[in-house]
């Protein structure tokens, strides 16, 4: 069987200056939820865009390896493209079309897909999200916080994806908010069978969510293994796990 995502010795530079990556292996399993874990430029952010068809639009371009999704290559297509193949993204800092409603912004998620589905799509994403059935005639920007990254999750799951990258999902969130939108993110898996693909700076958090992780440390892969592995090692736990429980951003 077919991985979900693979890449192979990828590397990524940015207008030719330098590698942002630098022969990146890392695998997602079918129904797989992976964490890919790293300190603030360490390239997480850059193998999310060249994942999901955005390196062009930062100047970006990948100079080495292979992307491969569900075993067919993915390398050079448009995000567009990609969103029918069965990707869905949540980008960090959320993104949501502050001045369309809720249901709006999830019907722009929808577009991509025949008309015919988008209602039984929007009431799954309500049905996940409550708060979101309620304040789906509000504009996007009046929702707080927490219910702007529920409303960014929404979107990505309207297409109901096989395949979703998750990009910082706490940052800037209360604890409770973020293990309330985790749990519901754990449904997701269970019930799509989405394979999962979580980029998180709380290290804690994400290695109690995912079965596998990788660490990257300027542009290429330092530690691979189990969640458990990963958080037992002392390059985790002096450099992440501590951190996470003072609170401290990585």
């Amino acid at each position: 069987m077919n991985p979900a995502l693979q890449l192979r010795d990828v590397s990524v530079s940015y207008g030719g200056k330098g590698l942002a990556l630098e022969g990146v292996n890392l695998t997602i399993p079918k129904g797989g939820v992976v964490a890919l874990l790293g300190a603030n430029g360490a390239g997480k952010t850059t193998l999310i865009r060249a994942v999901s068809g955005l390196l062009a639009l930062h100047n970006g371009q990948i100079t080495g390896g292979s992307i491969h999704m569900d075993g067919q290559s993915i390398m050079g297509l448009p995000a567009h493209k990609l969103v029918r193949m069965g990707m869905g993204q949540v980008p960090e800092g959320r993104l949501v079309f502050k001045q369309l409603s809720v249901e709006d912004n999830l019907r722009v998620g929808a577009a991509v897909l025949p008309k015919a589905s988008e209602k039984r799509r929007l009431d799954a994403v309500y049905e996940l999200f409550p708060r979101l059935l309620e304040r789906r005639t509000q504009a996007a920007g009046w929702l707080s916080g927490g219910e702007q990254q529920m409303l960014a999750l929404g979107r990505a799951l309207v297409t109901e994806p096989r395949l979703l990258l998750v990009d910082e999902l706490s940052l800037g969130l209360a604890p409770l908010i973020v293990s309330a939108i985790y749990k519901q993110l754990q449904k997701v898996g269970q019930t799509l069978g989405a394979s999962i693909l979580v980029v998180e700076q709380n290290a804690h958090l994400a290695l109690n969510f995912a079965s596998t992780a990788y660490v990257l440390e300027r542009g290429r892969i330092a530690l691979s293994g189990t969640a458990s592995e990963v958080a037992a090692s002392d390059l985790v736990r002096e450099s992440y796990l501590g951190a996470a429980r003072e609170g401290v951003k990585t």
